[in-house]
């Protein structure tokens, strides 16, 4: 298939993560971007001001990654005037795709409802993230506080310690990889229909479906050890854990009880072998004497050695690297994908999720709030004294609109 448009009104990160997958395949992403609702106010993607100053206000580290390769216009949809320019950008660049994260209870007053848009476009597939779908419009969603209502936090961190995040946004980023995968779905169902199609991400919803492992085991009768948190081990393959070394840890995962032979045939972990401890049952239930065992061995030597026993047993294994330190793996490093911020620095961005044949990997660096507002009008006709009618009549805004703070 080839590369369509969105038409995005996308703010945070859940939405901007999942249209970037697209710009990754070389679509057409324009984010649409709300006028400044009062004097002074920071308009558009609120994440456009976090984080430390790159380019200019309103292109802060924080929103690079999720918005590189896209073009931004400003419309203000509380307008009639706005809804029209709406409906002209959906039938004019045929947009294939109309996306939203905004709350359910806003569709209808923004005019950005699925039967609205359908009627001006018929085959237009319509997609949204909330917090927890249409059956709750005004519940808003913070990856934050779903992880903490959905059981993430009870589940994460220390058993010894408070309820912890998870170190990246799991949340948002689940419900953005849903919409990709729901848009892809619908795009080949109206490849045969010629119909478009609703979709509606309730993060919380996206969320528990990935209690997979833990949310049967309540039905089971569990203990309550194994639905709580753990730190580093695992809860049922024994042992799987970060061990400490000499300079640092180091963590490795035994999945079978030919793993667990293999482990405790090297000589330094001899000692640990014991009859009960020859099944993964038996050492689920030694668990917590197994991890001690395990780690009097390796504190006393090296990481470097620890690793280098384990790969010659064929056990899994890792260091437990920093970020920079993940970046200078082969396997990641030579599949980053690139921007360039105006002043030419090179920015390194995360690769595509998986490979795709002929997609590029350089992309053009975010937008500037509403930069393309006047170029995306005129290419659907609107002419000069017409833009200038619009901005005028503040339905529409540009870059202007972002002065620079002290």
């Amino acid at each position: 298939m080839k590369p369509g448009v969105i038409l995005s009104m996308e703010q945070a990160l859940s939405l901007t993560s999942a249209t970037l997958r697209f710009v990754h395949l070389g679509w057409r992403v324009i984010k649409l971007e709300a006028t400044p609702q009062s004097e002074g106010a920071l308009p558009g993607d609120p994440n456009r001001y976090i984080g430390s100053l790159v380019a200019d206000e309103g292109r802060r580290s924080y929103f690079i990654g999720p918005n590189v390769g896209k073009e931004s216009i400003a419309i203000n949809l509380k307008s009639r005037e706005g809804r029209d320019v709406l409906h002209r950008l959906i039938r004019d660049l045929n947009v294939d795709v109309f996306c939203c994260n905004t709350l359910p209870s806003r569709y209808n007053e923004l005019g950005i409802d699925y039967d609205s848009l359908r009627a001006v476009k018929p085959d237009l597939i319509w997609a949204a993230i909330s917090a927890m779908g249409p059956d709750y419009p005004d519940a808003a969603g913070y990856d934050p506080a779903i992880q903490a209502q959905v059981g993430y936090m009870e589940v994460t961190g220390m058993l010894d310690g408070p309820p912890t995040l998870a170190g990246i946004p799991l949340v948002d980023l689940k419900a953005g990889d849903e919409i990709y995968a729901n848009v892809w779905k619908a795009l080949a169902e109206r490849a045969t229909s010629g119909q478009g199609s609703r979709i509606d991400v309730s993060m919380m919803q996206a969320a528990a479906a990935w209690l997979i492992t833990l949310l049967p085991l309540i039905d089971f009768d569990c203990e309550p050890w194994e639905i709580t948190r753990a730190g580093n081990e695992h809860r049922k393959f024994v042992p799987t854990n970060a061990y400490p070394t000499t300079d640092g840890a180091v963590l490795f995962a035994i999945g079978s009880d030919a793993g667990w032979r293999r482990f405790t045939e090297i000589p330094k972990f001899n000692s640990v072998a014991t009859q009960q401890r020859i099944t993964n049952v038996g050492r689920v239930a030694d668990r917590v004497a197994i991890h001690a065992d395990i780690a009097a061995i390796t504190k006393r030597h090296s990481t470097a050695e620890i690793l280098a026993d384990l790969k010659r047993a064929k056990i899994p294994h890792a260091p437990i690297n920093t970020v920079p330190q993940a970046m200078q793996i082969e396997a990641i490093a030579r599949k980053l994908t690139t921007t360039t911020a105006p002043g030419g620095r090179r920015v390194r961005l995360p690769p595509m999720a998986t490979d795709q044949s002929g997609a590029p990997h350089d992309f053009s660096f975010p937008p500037r709030y509403g930069e393309q507002t006047d170029k995306i009008l005129r290419e659907v006709g609107y002419d000069d004294g017409a833009i200038a009618k619009l901005r005028a009549a503040r339905v529409i805004a540009g870059p202007d609109a972002v002065a620079a703070r002290s």
